[in-house]
């Protein structure tokens, strides 16, 4: 008789003869799989959702933003509107207070101490050009008279210069037309004469300081002497 190796056969489920596999192994090593891809998918969503919580948070604060601008200017315009409702119609009346005053200052001095009925016209529309303004006044529309003021481009309109050496540069030293503002908003300029050149400082400006004469700086013998005995 031949003898043959001692060769473990494979039994039918594929295992070597003798080696038996655990029933459990298997099953087990599957679920852990299926755990851990789940997990995997699970954090990938969750990422997911975290973006789209991260996007939406920002488009709430966007439209809560745009919402509270849109309300702050509808505030500003609501004011606005009540502000300077009558701009228009302020910038037609204004030219009735400019007939009262061309009206009082084209009476000569001292005409009207001459004739009592003429004092009394003159006083009464004195009289009823400042009820006029204070009119005006209360509805948010005031007077710019800015005589002896420094030139302020914002509210004044410079027509010419003039040479006046006794005022400071830039003083408006002449005033064709008054002008007038609304709230905080220019409604006419003011048509003005302004000072150039002038030896007098401008308002606001430090004062320079004062120069030592020239007589102090000059040595004469007095002066020579006295330093050789020094």
């Amino acid at each position: 008789m031949t003898d043959e190796p001692n060769t473990p056969r494979p039994d039918p489920a594929g295992q070597p003869h003798g080696e038996q596999a655990a029933p459990g192994d298997a099953p087990e090593q599957q679920n852990m799989e299926q755990l851990i891809s789940g997990a995997a998918k699970l954090a990938e969503k969750v990422t997911t959702l975290e973006g789209q919580i991260a996007d939406l948070t920002d488009r709430l604060l966007r439209a809560h933003a745009e919402m509270d601008n849109l309300r702050k200017r509808a505030i500003k315009d609501k004011e606005d509107t009540a502000k300077y409702a009558i701009q228009k119609f302020a910038s037609d009346v204004v030219n009735v207070a400019d007939n009262f005053e061309r009206a009082i200052t084209s009476v000569p001095a001292g005409a009207a101490e001459q004739d009592p009925a003429f004092k009394s016209l003159l006083d009464g529309v004195s009289l009823t050009e400042r009820e006029f303004l204070n009119v005006l006044e209360r509805h948010g529309v005031r007077r710019i008279a800015p005589q002896g003021q420094p030139f302020n481009p914002h509210q004044h309109q410079a027509v010419m210069e003039a040479q006046d050496p006794s005022v400071a540069p830039g003083t408006i030293v002449q005033v064709y037309q008054n002008g007038y503002v609304i709230e905080d908003r220019v409604l006419r300029p003011a048509m003005v004469v302004v000072a150039k050149g002038g030896s007098k400082q401008k308002p606001g400006e430090p004062q320079q300081a004062a120069q030592r004469p020239p007589e102090a700086d000059d040595e004469g013998p007095d002066s020579i002497e006295r330093d050789i005995i020094l």
